[in-house]
């Protein structure tokens, strides 16, 4: 997804628009190209010993609250004795599945990946409450000799911290984070793992501890095309986070505006702007889903970070906020600005005129989706970014 709609789609479906005066037929193509983005599969296994939080990670990764209908179940007992997948309740091509605990099958770490479907997930993230025993470290080995990418996440570590802090008056804690992780590398270095990248978290606070960075380590080694699908189905857990989604959505705007200059010499009236029209309805979508804007992602937020939804909804001040996204409201929003309405006028009269009329509509064409999806994309952006400050606590000035 690092760019659903690449140069090489674009061109097809300019040419495609060029070569087909049906306008149906031209807008479902568009449509059938931005929907490419939701089919780049991500499966993320979670494995782990009884009780080691895994199922809550799962919830916990989704943004979802552990008591949510579509949670993973949790309890202080192995609930999990079969390979369960849990979709991400936006993207549902991201999946993560929660694996029974190595430790509660009756056989080697080998037959437990063949038991499991090792071949399909992208990578494994192996969940300890404690220390990592032998059963992880076995099936560490397995993984990685077999070539894919695992990690692992030595969880519930705000317990670790609130009991230290009961039991001492000065508590140095990054001095006890630091050695919790170090004790975990080296007990695995030591029992044959090579360079194990261990990462301290929380399911209650994943902004806080080694979440950030394990998410930036993934963002690394992923291949290129599911790093942006990654990114997308993570909470908002930073600022840093919320830049980077609209970045990548920024590099896309140009792909866009491209095909919108394509689709300016279609020789019908009123095509290039239903084909403008049905583009931008789509990718502010994409915007609102991606920075978690929707009404069911901040209603999962509001109960995962106890802040109250209408609290939430305070801080929304873009006029794309909690609306239905409809033809009706992006071109109610494009005549609005009295540049954009210009351009589009003149847009529609010069694309009749034999070659440059055409050349330059495309210009305008071009120019007119450029500027919409730009202030789109700084709105939804801006509106992300006090939606997290606000579910902190913290100031939401942008």
């Amino acid at each position: 997804m690092s760019n659903p709609v690449d140069i090489k789609s674009a061109e097809e479906i300019k040419k495609a628009l060029q070569n087909n005066n049906n306008n149906n037929n031209n807008i479902a193509k568009v449509k059938e190209c931005l929907e490419k983005a939701k089919n780049t599969p991500l499966n993320i296994a979670i494995t782990g010993e009884s009780g080691s939080g895994k199922s809550s990670f799962v919830n916990g990764f989704r943004g979802i609250d552990d008591s949510d209908d579509n949670a993973a179940p949790t309890g202080c007992v192995e609930t999990t004795t079969q390979v369960t997948e849990y979709p991400h309740p936006s993207y549902p091509n991201v999946t993560l599945w929660d694996l029974p605990g190595v430790g509660t099958m009756t056989f080697q770490a080998s037959q437990y990946l063949q038991y499991v479907g090792f071949q399909k997930y992208d990578f494994f993230i192996i969940i300890s409450e404690t220390r990592f025993r032998e059963n992880d470290v076995m099936l560490a080995k397995e993984i990685q000799r077999l070539g894919k990418k695992f990690y692992f996440i030595r969880s519930k570590i705000d317990n670790d911290l609130q009991a230290m802090k009961r039991s001492k008056k000065n508590v140095n804690e990054e001095g006890i984070l630091a050695q919790i992780r170090e004790n975990c590398i080296g007990g695995l270095q030591n029992a044959g793992v090579s360079s194990p990248k261990v990462f301290l978290a929380s399911r209650f606070d994943l902004h806080l501890y080694d979440f950030p960075l394990l998410q930036q380590t993934l963002e690394k080694e992923l291949p290129d095309h599911k790093r942006d699908v990654l990114l997308f189905a993570m909470p908002n857990i930073s600022l840093e986070v919320i830049n980077k989604k609209k970045k990548v959505f920024q590099d896309q705007i140009s792909t866009y505006a491209f095909i919108s200059a394509g689709g300016a010499v279609i020789p019908l009236p009123g095509a290039s702007v239903a084909l403008d029209v049905t583009m931008l309805v789509m990718v502010t979508v994409q915007y609102i889903t991606g920075f978690g804007l929707d009404e069911g992602s901040l209603k999962r937020l509001s109960t995962s970070c106890g802040v109250p939804l209408s609290d939430l909804k305070s801080v929304l001040t873009s006029p794309l906020a909690l609306k239905k996204i409809t033809p009706d409201l992006i071109t109610k929003m494009l005549l609005g600005c009295t540049s954009t309405a210009a351009m589009l006028a003149a847009e529609e009269g010069l694309r009749f005129i034999p070659f440059i009329g055409t050349a330059v509509a495309a210009t305008l064409s071009y120019k007119v989706t450029e500027k919409a999806l730009h202030t789109f994309l700084d709105m939804t952006a801006d509106d992300a970014q006090r939606v997290f400050r606000k579910a902190l606590g913290l100031t939401t000035s942008v």
